[in-house]
């Protein structure tokens, strides 16, 4: 009573409007167009700002680190690690990678030209 008998179609049918790989590049490659300019390229630029963000870290700099703790840049090891203070005398080193944010950027590192 409920059950709807079902009907077995032949090969022509069952191709419909989507039988050649040709029409299916003309839906796909606008879908993918879109898909880029909407999520890939973006999150490209973001990544890249990110990671401009995180090269130009100097002494000085204050930064949040991943586990939300603020502290202030007082040494740059080298490219992938910085030295941070959390508190007076308490001073680690940090990855660079795990700094999630530069709040405040410190005065720029005087050279023996400028002094």
């Amino acid at each position: 009573m409920f059950i709807t008998q079902a009907f077995a179609q032949d090969g022509a049918a069952a191709g419909g409007a989507f039988g050649s790989g040709l029409e299916m590049l003309f839906l796909f490659a606008p879908l993918m167009l879109i898909w880029y300019f909407l999520l890939i390229r973006p999150q490209r630029q973001q990544m890249k700002k990110r990671a401009e963000t995180l090269a130009s870290i100097r002494r000085g700099d204050q930064v949040v680190l991943g586990g939300g703790i603020i502290a202030k840049v007082t040494k740059v090891v080298d490219d992938n690690e910085v030295e941070v203070e959390l508190a007076d005398g308490v001073k680690v080193r940090a990855l660079r990678t795990y700094i999630a944010e530069v709040r405040v950027k410190g005065e720029p590192v005087k050279t023996d030209a400028a002094a």
